[in-house]
């Protein structure tokens, strides 16, 4: 592994991806399809809150979705570990969503758009994760010093 380099479980990685996919496909069948009742029952100001929190959950997943196969790419040998850590390999920001805004929201509009924040924060903390140098095993650390020593 190169200097500086964690790597991300392929576990982990397989259910991050599954789980942004299945909210992609929930999210994109909400606001397409179901949500549009529910839209529609709106005043305007809401209506426009409940469309552009649709895109911010859009541009979470797709962030999410992006690192996501970043990290299965490195597991797989297919880029570097360093490649990974370049800024458009990265997460991308994400848009916030204003609490107020959230509550005039339906309530299932709520639940997904909350759902994607939670992805993108846990996504974020393991990108972030990847800047910092790996902590070295403590009894490697011994046997090291044991080694060392005779």
């Amino acid at each position: 592994m190169e200097p500086g380099a964690t790597r991300i479980h392929r576990k982990l990685l397989d259910s991050l991806y599954v789980e942004a996919m299945l909210l992609a496909d929930e999210a994109r069948a909400y606001f397409d399809q179901a949500g549009r009742e529910e839209r529609d029952t709106l005043d305007a100001l809401r209506r426009v809150a409940f469309s552009c929190e649709s895109l911010k959950v859009t541009t979470r997943l797709m962030h999410v979705i992006a690192w996501l196969l970043t990290q299965r790419a490195v597991d797989a040998g297919e880029i570097a570990p360093r490649e990974a850590l370049l800024p458009s390999r990265r997460l991308g920001t994400a848009p916030e969503s204003e609490p107020e805004a959230l509550a005039a929201l339906p309530f299932q509009a709520i639940t997904i758009i909350e759902a994607s924040i939670d992805l993108y924060r846990r996504v974020d903390r393991l990108d972030s994760a990847l800047e910092e140098p790996a902590a070295e095993s403590p009894a490697r650390s011994m046997m090291q010093r044991l080694a060392a020593s005779f």
